[in-house]
């Protein structure tokens, strides 16, 4: 059965746009053809969490929701094979066909996807990354063949933006994983500071060790940043603008005080539209 790849990536957009607004402002500034590609990777990616995140998931049925993702995994193999479900299915194999994303980084992405559902805390910041590399870095290897850098030293800086963009949604959604049954902030950080996210309460122990946490996040923006001189100048302005962007939850963060138990910190959708015109105007490394 063929599918309206036109209403597929439309899909895509609206999803991203409901869903990632970061991403969606920052692929704004590229042409169709890539912006389009980054709306499906999101759309993947968003499909997926969404099952591992629903209400109860993984605290009332695990093996349904264990089945759920199988079944998801599955549809987007057979859309790979050119059998797709559905529009959205459709736009997202055609993008991973066109921009020769490697499957194996999808491996690496449903195997993290699959941890979800069994395990709700990481011992250490080793542990953790070890998680994140198929829930994040892996993101990033992912978009480098849609944003077409200029140079392979592009790889590690694109992982090291992924590392930064996820760490910064666990210290943003502390409250919502803890609804969840998950906790990821390392447990040997959580003892080293006499910290425990289950009181959720805002005590000098939680400040103390969300604030190690930002400054880890912080060093991982750094290391991402030089990357985006190696992209092409629609690119780079992409990545400087959902760098920008998401860099600045943090700020938030620590403007409530560290309390990420009684709402999320966000950045205005009027500070993203801002940024991005900023950075299409001024270029990147020069909003204000």
């Amino acid at each position: 059965m063929s599918h309206d790849l036109a209403e597929g990536y439309a899909q895509c957009a609206r999803l991203t746009r409901a869903y990632g607004t970061t991403y969606y402002w920052g692929a704004a500034l590229l042409p169709v053809p890539q912006r389009r590609h980054v709306y499906a990777i999101y759309a993947l990616c968003r499909l997926a969490d969404d099952i591992v995140d629903a209400d109860g998931a993984t605290l009332v049925d695990v093996g349904r929701t264990a089945r759920e993702l199988a079944a998801f995994r599955a549809a987007f193999g057979a859309a790979l094979a050119g059998d797709p479900g559905d529009a959205v299915l459709a736009a997202i194999a055609r993008t991973v066909h066109e921009t020769g994303i490697e499957r194996e980084c999808f491996d690496r992405f449903f195997g993290a996807m699959e941890l979800d559902l069994t395990v709700t805390a990481y011992a250490s910041w080793g542990d953790l990354c070890g998680y994140m590399e198929g829930s994040a870095a892996v993101i990033g290897e992912m978009m480098l063949p849609v944003l077409q850098p200029l140079t392979p030293d592009a790889f590690e800086p694109a992982r090291a933006l992924g590392f930064a963009f996820q760490l910064t949604n666990f210290l943003r959604d502390v409250g919502e994983d803890l609804d969840r049954g998950r906790v990821y902030v390392p447990s040997d950080d959580l003892d080293r500071f006499g910290a425990d996210p289950w009181r959720r309460v805002v005590d000098d122990p939680w400040r103390a060790v969300m604030a190690f946490e930002i400054a880890r996040n912080r060093e991982l923006y750094a290391q991402a940043a030089p990357g985006v001189a190696m992209l092409p100048p629609a690119s780079a302005r992409c990545v400087a603008t959902a760098l920008e962007l998401y860099s600045r939850i943090l700020g938030r963060i620590e403007a409530r005080d560290y309390d990420v138990f009684t709402g999320r910190a966000r950045v205005p959708t009027w500070r993203k539209a801002v940024t991005a015109a900023s950075v299409l105007v001024a270029g990147p490394g020069r909003t204000a």
